[in-house]
């Protein structure tokens, strides 16, 4: 790789950024339409979904919800669910988002999706993106291969995101500040310790209190991405 100095970041949330939904409840969707889960899965994580939203739950019983409906799938056949639901998500991309990622990788910037979502699914979602790199929350599981609805370390969110960010540059013998000029995208405030990390923060359809933020501070704000 050229030197960090000349090299550009380009980092993107997920949910409610690159795509205008939950990508939780797209994947669970996916498996009760075809019959792999039952149907109050859904149910169940949009109600945690909604406690999240309201603060009475964290991230880490949201991952409870999405993840231990799977437990008693074995490694490989979770790997074929997700393989077809990967072969499935182009018509779920927006348009604008594809161009945009598009846009950093043709100009040589290095792209990397930064997301709370458990690292399975959100990896699907990279690839429909053509991003190779990822820092997500990471599903643990037990000595079968088998998902234990727990999170390995820290999850992927608020100022977790920061730290796996300078944590995965620093194996790589690089800082963020070494970069010429670097992007994150992301429509909430709980991101708001990476976005006043880089030199170049973005707003995306964003919350009120990062919309507050973001006018205060001059930052670009994008009202859609899902054109």
């Amino acid at each position: 790789m050229s030197p960090a100095s000349v090299v550009r970041l380009a980092l993107f949330d997920l949910d409610h950024t690159l795509i205008p939904f939950d990508s939780g409840m797209a994947w669970t969707r996916f498996c009760i339409e075809r019959g792999w889960l039952p149907a109050d899965t859904e149910t169940d994580y949009l109600e945690h979904c909604r406690r999240y939203m309201a603060g009475d739950i964290g991230v880490r019983e949201l991952h409870r919800a999405l993840v231990l409906p799977l437990r008693d799938i074995s490694r490989s056949g979770l790997d074929d669910w997700l393989a077809a639901f990967e072969a499935g998500l182009a018509p779920t991309l927006p348009a604008a988002a594809l161009a945009l990622v598009a846009q950093h990788r043709e100009a040589g910037d290095r792209c990397c999706l930064v997301t709370a979502t458990t690292r399975f699914v959100a990896e699907r979602y990279a690839a429909g993106f053509g991003i190779t790199e990822v820092l997500a929350s990471e599903a643990a599981r037990d000595s079968h291969g088998r998902l234990t609805g727990e999170i390995i370390g820290a999850p992927c969110v608020g100022a977790h995101k920061l730290d796996k960010l300078l944590g995965w540059l620093a194996l790589e013998g690089l800082e963020l500040k070494g970069f010429a000029r670097s992007w994150f995208y992301s429509d909430s405030a709980s991101d708001l310790p990476l976005l006043e990390a880089v030199s170049d923060p973005v707003a995306v359809r964003p919350d009120a209190r990062l919309r507050e933020v973001a006018v205060l501070r001059s930052w670009t704000v994008i009202e859609r991405l899902s054109d």
